[in-house]
Parts: structure tokens; sequence; C-alpha cells
């Protein structure tokens, strides 16, 4: 049994499932995906101007606050000065009833993500299910409809785990705003009694209901709220389950707070990290849909598969965020990005499901080409970075004999390898190579 304490806490493992999942799918729906507008800008949260100039769709409400703002000045040229935030609300409950969660967890599956975690309230403080604890400053600030029930159904129905995120620290409905700066944003979180009860009530009618995989809580938690309990509650209960780092992201890194997980956002390592991590971020430069960005800002799938790559190189986990309109659909642009990571991950995910880091995380061909490696049982996986026309790969410091077997996963035969001065020179099996990386697998000869 787990006690409320960090020296209890801390001796829950990482579990196994998280570390072999690799990929997951974040989801923010809310009632900023009504207007679905930023600014087209890239997040710098070194910027002075971050926050008046938020490329963050789903912060719409806070960047509206702002006087002088892009988000101020679109709305009041969109829908009139005096219209309210509140009004999205219930334009969000009016889409979400033609929704369907099963083309969410079928796309989700085809991209080959192993774990889910959608938003149940966001900054604004709208609650995504039909709590038994609604939002004490707003009539009707919630879905009528069991969203988060229906897609954990449809996820789990498909073999993927099931996570939770929850803005803890922040909820505009009690107040907040306007937040210009970071000092301003931690002045925001909330630490009255009543906001500790109705985030503790939230949570644990969360784990309640939805028997939650992850505890994905953001920007902080009211310090009335004592969340060692909630935790040991809920490891308690759920031996498999993980929180992340953001009940108290400071405190974590400085080894004063448990956490199962850190979150960089937008950013990723430069080395292999010991403790497990996850990288989040949107296919654009926002989270929530942002019906102002174009096809320029978003990342291609091969960018995506390389930071991929790299990331489960280095220990951690992609938590890739779709964005969905008011009414549920997800854009074909986001959509098509995730078909085709899916399929790369259906010839290739060998080299990424399931595998740990090796001693060396990256490296270069003797061609030029970036490498990524990855280690599972008995194998070593090299994933090499838009091969092209190669018709042969160098990999330097890679020991073999004569007893070493190469094959570029996807092909059948084993490939020709010689070992030079450079490296383990492989030639790769006949055939047109488009895509966006390959990975060759390195292994003894099976006997």
């Amino acid at each position: 049994m787990y006690e409320p304490t960090l020296d209890s806490l801390s001796r829950h493992p990482v579990p196994a499932w998280f570390h072999d999942a690799k990929f997951g799918i974040f989801v923010h729906w809310g009632p900023y995906s009504v207007p679905a507008w930023a600014p087209r800008v890239k997040v710098d949260f070194t910027s002075p101007t971050w926050l008046a100039d938020n490329a963050y769709a789903e912060w719409y409400l806070n960047t509206l606050s702002i006087p002088g703002s892009q988000t101020e000045r679109h709305h009041r040229e969109t829908y009139g000065a005096g219209y309210p935030y509140e009004r999205f609300g219930a334009t969000l409950r009016e889409g979400a009833a033609g929704w369907d969660p099963v083309v969410w967890a079928d796309l989700f599956a085809a991209a080959g993500a192993r774990y889910v975690v959608p938003g149940t309230k966001h900054h604004d403080g709208f609650l995504m299910w039909p709590s038994r604890h609604p939002n004490p400053h707003r009539q009707q600030w919630g879905l009528e409809r069991d969203a988060i029930g229906e897609l954990a159904s449809a996820v789990r129905a498909r073999g993927m785990r099931y996570g939770l995120y929850y803005s803890g620290g922040l909820d505009w409905t009690f107040g907040g705003l306007p937040i210009d700066s970071i000092p301003a944003m931690f002045r925001a979180i909330l630490q009255t009694e009543d906001y500790a009860r109705y985030v503790d009530a939230h949570w644990r009618e969360l784990i309640e209901r939805y028997q939650p995989d992850i505890l994905w809580n953001d920007i902080g938690y009211p310090q009335p709220a004592n969340f060692n309990r909630l935790f040991a509650d809920y490891y308690n209960a759920h031996p498999e389950g993980l929180v992340n780092n953001r009940f108290d992201a400071i405190g974590a890194h400085q080894g004063r707070v448990h956490h199962d997980f850190f979150t960089p956002e937008y950013d990723t390592s430069k080395e292999i990290k010991e403790k497990k991590w996850e990288a989040c971020r949107g296919i654009g430069n926002s989270f929530g849909f942002n019906r102002n960005e174009t096809e320029e800002d978003y990342a291609s799938a091969r960018d995506l598969i390389h930071s991929l790559a790299d990331i489960v190189s280095k220990n951690g986990n992609l938590l890739l965020n779709m964005g969905p309109t008011a009414s549920g659909e997800i854009p074909w642009s986001q959509a098509q990005r995730l078909l085709e990571i899916g399929r790369w991950l259906r010839v290739n995910g060998e080299a990424i499901y399931a595998t740990r880091p090796w001693h060396t995380a990256e490296g270069v061909t003797a061609e030029g080409r970036p490498v990524r490696f990855t280690a599972g049982d008995d194998a070593l996986y090299a994933i090499v970075f838009d091969p092209g026309d190669d018709t042969a790969v160098t990999l330097p410091g890679i020991e073999a004999s004569a007893n070493t077997a190469v094959v570029q996963l996807g092909r059948t035969e084993e490939a020709r390898v010689l070992r030079t001065t450079e490296g383990l020179r492989v030639t790769l099996p006949p055939g047109p190579e488009t895509a966006p990386a390959i990975a060759l697998k390195i292994s003894p000869k099976p006997r």
C-alpha cells in the first residue's frame, strides 16, 4: 500500500506499458474550438509578448482579455466587442451532439497510437463530462453528453490505454484574468479552499468513473488540496497508473514532489534521460484547433516521424495533439499526418514499440544521414533518416561478426554487410525507397 508521502510514492515504478507505448494522442476540444483562432506565430516561451500574441487557440479567453492583442481585435471584428465567450460553450454543446467517438478511435488506432489523453477541463473551466460537481460560477458550463466516457469505451475497445488531462492550477471562471506574464500566471494559480475542494472532487470523480491510466494535470494545483493523498489513493486502486510532473512542476524538478514522468512542451532532449519523459506538442503551433493556421504552419509527417524516433531513442514518448473543430471533426491536414505516421509504424514499429535506449542515441552514417538507435530483445535498431536513393549505408561504431544479420524492416531478404574502416556497411535490398526513415535490425543470425 502506498502512503501519501514522497518516500512512499517514489517507490512507484513507471509501468512497462508506458515504457513500451512510445506514441500517444493528446486532444484539446472545448469552447475555444468555436472561434478556433490565434495569431500565426511560433511557440516561443521566452518572448516578452508570448501571452499577448499567444499561438495557443485554447488560450483564446485569456488572450482576448489582454487589451490591444491580435485576438481582441479579431474577436471585435468577427463577433462584436460585447460578444461573451460564454456563448461559445452553447455552440460547442450543439456541435458535440453529432460527434462520433468511434471515428476518432479508429483514426488514432490507424495512426499507431498506444494511448489517448483527452482534455476534461481546460483553463476556461468548461467540463467535458456531466460532472456531479458542476461549475459554481457558470450555468451549463459543461457538456450534457459524456464525451469522456464515450471516448474511453471507443479507445479501449481498440486496445489503447486512456489517460485524462485536467487543468488543476488555472480556472478562469474562478478568476485570474488577464495573464500577461509568467509572474501573473503563477499568481493566477488558485489557492482557495473552495477551489481545492472542487478540483479534488473532480479528479476523484474522474478516477472513479473512467479509471484513467494517466493523471495528466496542468499548471499546478491548489496547495490546500493534498495531491500526495490523491496519488496514494490512485496508485492503491490503479498500480499501473501514472501521474505527470505538472501538479507542481518546480517542486518536481527540485525533487520535492513525486512524479512518474516529466513533460517538455514543444521541446525534446539532446541526450538520453534516465527519468521517463514525454514530449507534447501540436501538429501546428497550437493545441486547440486554429483555423488561422495554414499548411506552412504544420509539421510534416516526415518531421513528426523523425521527432518520434529521436524522442524514443532518448527514453521518451511523443504525445501528439489533435485539435478538433467545434463539431468534433478532425481536420484533414491533421488526420493525413496521423495516417502517414501509422503507415510508417506498420512497417517500422518494431524499432519503436517496446524498445529501450541503447548506450548511444544518435549518430551520422558515413554517407551523412542522421541515425537514431534503439534496443530490443537481442537486437539493435538503426533508424536512418532520409535514405533517399542510397543503395548502402555505413554505420560507424557498430561491432559485427560473421554471425551478425542485418534486415531492413519491411523487407524479407537479409541485407549484405561488410565491415570496413568506416563502420558496418549495409547494402540495402533493391527497390524504391521514399520513406522518411528506414529501420535496420541488427541481430545474431538464427541458428
